[in-house]
């Protein structure tokens, strides 16, 4: 079956703060995360199986390192899903044809909505090829697919110049087939020649490491992404199968100046290099006040909330409350940029003010005519309501189109639109409201 060619649709990692961090991840994407300790990454899969699960979209757990039965027991209610297919590459690798694990496929099969295909030679990488282009080849859909792990296909296969091969060969043919995939390393099990090798082709990587008993994130690349997060530390901790970062915590005190102007940044779609040149700083000066590493000086400060348009008190407060205000005036709506969509024929208000804490977010899009899209407005994992106010519109969800016109609603909980057309001479406006 054909694959469509890769596009730039977004999707979410199913970690919040991790897509705000990335930018998100693209169809084509091959994300490597290097694990400090073997077992950071889990978690990370995990959360990635689930979102694609929740998109309804078939997942490929290639295995080498578990057993069926183990792996089944990892993944839980996860496993109980027609869209995932498990490729166990354990039972005839490293569990070298043994009764106990052969056991698994002599029992009566039990109902079970996940598919297990079972590789009888899986030390032969031309087999482990063959039996993975089959599965994706069955579908015309974006597949995500996850790879446990790069370090147990070189334990099988004897070195890691056979991996090294195998991945330089794979990653170009899984992007043309519009996969996204996560390949797991233990970072220590391999050398930085083969690493070096790696990161060039792939198009993220992700260092996770334990120091002290602290967990930390390190993005090292981010391929077609503004990179103003790149080589940062982002420590987090997990409980209860979540995932929380140190910065998405906040207090309400004035040492949130930096995350709230990185918020009320985001919200007017600027990168760090953009909002530092509007300033008259470096990027690296951004960077450091966002993550609350220094402070800025006093007329840095008055000229970062001049470019964001809020008041100075707002900052350090971390937000405007509304108070007992119930009307906001034209004037106090805020141009928004959209970093993935690059038509200036497609403006975006914030009707409210930017620096507003207020559980939705309401804006005024306006298309003028034949003018098309090549991604959604926002990379936002909350619920999203459009309303057409005027003209007509196109939108595509999971290669399926949509026409509105006006009075239209529109209502996104997980799907995300990959394109919007405005194929008419007139004017399109859209009220847009996010549900945080």
């Amino acid at each position: 079956m054909s694959h469509p060619t890769p596009t730039n649709k977004k999707i979410t990692s199913g970690v919040s703060y991790l897509d705000t961090l990335l930018g998100g991840l693209f169809i084509g994407d091959n994300v490597i995360w290097y694990d400090d300790a073997g077992s950071l990454a889990s978690i990370f899969c995990l959360k990635f199986i689930q979102a694609s699960q929740t998109e309804q979209k078939p997942v490929i757990y290639i295995s080498f390192d578990r057993s069926p039965r183990n792996l089944l027991d990892k993944l839980g209610p996860l496993a109980e899903n027609l869209n995932l297919t498990i490729l166990d590459c354990f039972t005839w690798g490293k569990g070298a044809g043994s009764d106990v694990f052969l056991r698994f496929y002599a029992q009566p099969t039990p109902e079970r909505p996940c598919e297990i295909i079972c590789v009888k030679k899986p030390q032969l990488v031309e087999k482990v090829m063959d039996e993975l282009y089959a599965l994706v080849a069955r579908y015309d859909t974006d597949v995500r697919l996850v790879f446990e792990s790069i370090t147990g296909i070189q334990e099988l296969w004897g070195g890691e110049e056979y991996v090294t091969a195998f991945y330089v060969h794979a990653c170009p043919r899984l992007y043309e087939l519009n996969t996204v995939a996560y390949w797991v390393m233990e970072r220590n099990a391999h050398s930085p020649k083969a690493r070096a090798q790696i990161n060039q082709i792939a198009q993220v990587v992700i260092d996770l490491s334990i120091k002290r008993g602290s967990t930390s994130l390190n993005i090292i690349k981010a391929e077609n992404r503004s990179g103003d997060n790149l080589h940062q530390q982002h420590n987090y901790w997990t409980r209860n199968s979540e995932i929380t970062f140190e910065n998405e915590k906040k207090s309400s005190g004035p040492l949130d100046l930096g995350l709230t102007i990185k918020e009320v940044r985001l919200k007017r779609g600027l990168s760090q290099t953009e909002l530092a040149k509007k300033v008259g700083v470096t990027p690296s000066t951004i960077s450091q006040v966002e993550g609350a590493l220094i402070y800025p000086s006093l007329p840095a400060l008055v000229k970062i909330a001049e470019v964001l348009g809020v008041e100075i008190s707002s900052l350090f407060q971390g937000g405007r409350s509304p108070g007992k205000r119930v009307v906001f005036t034209a004037g106090e709506a805020s141009e928004v940029k959209l970093p993935d969509i690059s038509s200036d024929r497609i403006s975006v208000k914030l009707l409210t003010p930017v620096d507003l804490l207020s559980r939705t977010e309401a804006y005024l899009i306006e298309f003028a005519g034949e003018v098309k899209t090549s991604a959604h407005f926002f990379m936002h994992k909350g619920e999203e309501i459009g309303h057409v106010l005027a003209g007509r519109i196109e939108v595509t969800i999971d290669k399926q189109v949509y026409k509105l016109e006006a009075g239209d609603t529109i209502c996104l909980s997980s799907d995300i639109p990959s394109n919007w057309a405005n194929l008419g001479p007139e004017t399109v406006r859209l009220l847009w409201i996010k549900v945080k």
